[in-house]
């Protein structure tokens, strides 16, 4: 599959992936301020943002997407970012091509498998009368009836764009999204472990990583760092971005 992505920067490459309902627009800010030192390119993975959209969605296929992606740049390898799905993506992608994998930085997720919580979010979005909708606030006036959490809310009204009459549409594919959370939950396994560095960051604030994931993570990422963000949560690089660009940099110089 050929996604759409943007790129800024010239040096090294470096490839973003954001995490389930999100896109690259996620990332440009954090983007532009890595691209003073690097060839940065973030796509939309496939039935996100301005990707196409497939029946099928799975790390194995994100994966031959982003090799894909290199290969049409005519990158022979890249450091990889991923941010929770992103970041299983990222875990994948080094597994399955070491040789295209430089170093590689997993935000506040672990290669375990994560019970599926995001169906309710697909539900409420696709319960959405849309054809009824003439604003953005109306959306979100119905969303929290059901979701509560306006940071939330707001991350996910971002996948709503206006189609050709005026109205809104949704730009990812929730029902492949929703068909497909068990393979998005899914445990990253590999019988070869990936040989160089890795950067684990967890959020102190957040649920989905705590510190029995290194046990598992070893015999897959055996040369890793394992670092914590007390004050930040599932959204690390958005609640930290100093912080996260500062250790992402020495980790990479280091």
């Amino acid at each position: 599959m050929d996604l759409f992505f943007r790129q800024i920067g010239k040096g090294p490459a470096m490839v973003i992936l954001h995490g389930l309902f999100g896109s690259s627009d996620n990332w440009q800010t954090l983007g532009k301020r890595f691209s003073t030192d690097f060839h940065v390119i973030i796509p939309d993975l496939r039935n996100h943002g301005q990707s196409p959209h497939a029946d099928e969605i799975n790390y194995s296929l994100m994966a031959e997407d982003i090799k894909r992606l290199l290969e049409q740049l005519k990158l022979s390898s890249a450091i990889l970012i991923g941010h929770s799905m992103g970041g299983k993506t990222a875990m994948q992608f080094a597994l399955s091509f070491p040789q295209m994998t430089d170093r590689l930085i997993v935000v506040d997720i672990a290669p375990k498998s994560y019970p599926i919580h995001h169906e309710k979010y697909a539900e409420n979005m696709l319960s959405l009368n849309l054809s009824s909708i003439h604003r953005r606030e109306e959306a979100d006036q119905a969303l929290c009836q059901s979701i509560s959490n306006p940071v939330i809310r707001q991350f996910l009204l971002k996948n709503l764009a206006r189609n050709d009459h005026g109205g809104f549409r949704w730009k990812i594919n929730l029902e492949a999204l929703r068909k497909n959370l068990p393979s998005l939950g899914a445990e990253i396994i590999s019988d070869h472990p990936f040989p160089k560095p890795v950067l684990f960051i967890a959020g102190g604030k957040s649920d989905y990583m705590n510190t029995s994931d290194r046990e598992m993570i070893r015999p897959i990422f055996p040369d890793f760092k394992w670092v914590e963000f007390e004050n930040a949560g599932h959204w690390i690089h958005a609640d930290e971005p100093e912080l996260f660009y500062r250790e992402v940099i020495n980790f990479i110089h280091g």
